[in-house]
């Protein structure tokens, strides 16, 4: 009998003490110093919407289809709406159908890749290259007759600037 006690309380103990993703500490996970802008979480919070922070600096997702970005399809280029580094092209965006706006490649040396795990596969993130938000995924489900590639962006971590106003 005792030992059952034993073995039960320190299992518990275990299980416990363990920290899981609903445990993590309150920390904006996109602050880096890889990064050329660093602000705190509070700076972030001030500059950027609740859903804007939730993407860019929790590693959120957007509702698919809530985007007005997802069919646009003007001339111009997509920039991070945190920091306004230009990220996609006009000419490379598609309608992959998944409901988030989708392009082919990124402009080169603006977005930065990284591992993520948290759905129990592995999936290639994005994170504009400037200030480390995040801003999707990339899959190798594209266009073929392109680069292969679908990167699957929230609308809500870019701003679009028609072509006219450069």
């Amino acid at each position: 009998m005792n030992f059952i006690k034993i073995t039960l309380i320190s299992l518990c103990a275990l299980v416990f003490s363990c920290k899981g993703y609903t445990q993590k500490e309150p920390s904006d996970k996109n602050t880096s110093k890889t990064t050329v802008i660093n602000k705190t979480p509070s700076e972030w919070k001030a500059q950027l919407t609740d859903m804007q922070y939730y993407v860019m600096r929790e590693e959120g997702t957007e509702r698919a289809f809530s985007s007005p970005l997802n069919k646009n399809y003007e001339k111009g280029t997509y920039i991070c709406a945190a920091c306004d580094t230009p990220l996609f092209k006009s000419d490379h965006k598609f309608d992959s159908g998944t409901g988030w706006p989708s392009f082919d490649r990124p402009i080169e040396g603006n977005v930065a890749y990284s591992t993520d795990r948290k759905l129990g596969y592995t999936r290639t993130e994005e994170h504009c290259a400037v200030c480390g938000g995040h801003l999707g995924h990339v899959f190798n489900d594209g266009p073929s007759d392109t680069t292969g590639k679908r990167h699957c962006i929230n609308g809500v971590a870019l701003k679009f600037i028609p072509e006219d106003e450069k």
